[in-house]
């Protein structure tokens, strides 16, 4: 595993709404609901305050319609429901029964936390910020985790955090330099993928079904209905004058056989995965599905170059 940073483009967004019944905004309305304590987490000695300023601003300038925020009152426009110094307030006109799920969930949170909920429903993304001080994540709001526990890496370093990911000793001696540079002014993105057996965006490990793959003995034919494509973007939003980053975290999640539609992406997830070492397999739970995987994968790869194959004449 490699940094992968890149610059963000001009006029490319952080943040992405979410919308009425979308995955997204359903399964964090659960989280957030159920499992707050796991999804919303800091240590206990930092202040979020400058990050979610930042943040709160970003929001505003990318999606005026949405959202506005006056350095107090967090208000999405169209849900009519506002925080205010860890106060919910509630427009007079209420066109959607949404707005009353979001309002129950938050009611239930901490005060400290309505405006970080606020912020985590109205949008696609996770959120952490980072600080170069001490290169650590103090801060957490990430309610759609892919297979980590935020409880366990809230408040730790960048090298503890990333300790169990397979092949990434480049990753985690860049860590301080790392957090250094994405604090610094510059906006950064990278983006990460991963085959796996669960459907959900929600990948807490203790909600995962621990059986994994649970495949049958000739399982095949079974894996493109039992694989699904999950990618992150991950971006950072700079707030250097407090050596912070908002770290903000895009998952998404497509079955395999969906997301694989062209020879050359059937290609470059085979020569991936064959690629991988076995370090990178167990880490991934690949292990038991990488043969499978790889033939289906070849397969693929000759349907979908028959089909882009030009036709000839009838």
């Amino acid at each position: 595993m490699q940094p992968g940073l890149r610059r963000l483009e001009r006029g490319a967004k952080h943040l992405t709404p979410n919308t009425a019944g979308s995955k997204h905004l359903r399964e964090k309305l659960a989280v957030l609901s159920r499992h707050a304590a796991r999804a919303l987490v800091k240590a206990h000695d930092f202040d979020p305050a400058a990050a979610l300023n930042a943040l709160a601003l970003q929001a505003q300038a990318e999606h005026p319609d949405l959202i506005a925020w006056d350095g107090e009152c967090l208000t999405h426009r169209v849900w009519n429901v506002s925080a205010h110094q860890g106060r919910l307030h509630h427009g007079l006109h209420r066109p959607f029964e949404l707005a009353d799920d979001v309002s129950r969930c938050l009611q239930q949170l901490p005060a400290e936390w309505r405006m970080a909920g606020l912020l985590s429903l109205s949008f696609v993304e996770d959120f952490a910020i980072v600080r170069a001080s001490d290169a650590t994540v103090p801060w957490m709001a990430v309610a759609l985790p892919s297979s980590w526990a935020p409880e366990d890496k809230v408040g730790r370093h960048f090298s503890q955090i990333h300790a169990p990911v397979a092949d990434a000793e480049r990753l985690r001696a860049s860590g301080a330099s790392l957090m250094q540079l994405v604090c610094n002014g510059q906006a950064w993105e990278r983006f990460v993928w991963t085959v796996s057996p669960h459907p959900r965006l929600h990948a807490h490990p203790q909600h995962l079904d621990p059986r994994g793959w649970n495949l049958p003995p000739d399982h095949g034919p079974v894996i493109p209905h039992r694989a699904w494509w999950r990618t992150e973007r991950q971006t950072f939003i700079p707030v250097s004058s407090h050596g912070l980053s908002v770290f903000t975290i895009g998952v998404h999640i497509q079955a395999l056989d969906a997301a694989i539609a062209t020879p050359a992406q059937a290609q470059q997830l085979h020569d991936a995965i064959a690629s991988m070492s076995t370090a990178v397999l167990d880490y991934r739970g690949l292990t038991p599905v990488q043969p499978a995987l790889l033939q289906w994968l070849k397969n693929r790869l000759e349907v979908c170059s028959q089909d882009a194959a030009p036709q000839g004449p009838p």
